[in-house]
């Protein structure tokens, strides 16, 4: 099995010449040499993975008087 990076993931890999390895792109299941379009594959591979969208950000924590304002107004 494959792992399935994010499109912030690939460009993350590329080499300091700009590329990207064989072994990271075997990972992905990329063949070597890559064929073309395969960076927009992987992209659409997955959003599509994740049709919700990404994740929901985390809850804002609580106010300080968050527990004396529900007793006060419900």
């Amino acid at each position: 099995m494959t792992y399935l990076p994010s499109p912030e993931e690939i460009d993350t890999a590329r080499t300091p010449a700009g590329g990207w390895k064989r072994d990271q792109l075997a990972a992905w299941g990329v063949p070597w040499p890559p064929p073309k379009g395969w960076k927009n594959e992987l992209a659409e591979r997955w959003k599509a993975a994740r049709p919700d969208g990404p994740p929901a950000p985390a809850p804002a924590p609580a106010t300080a008087d968050f527990a004396q304002d529900t007793f006060d107004f419900g």
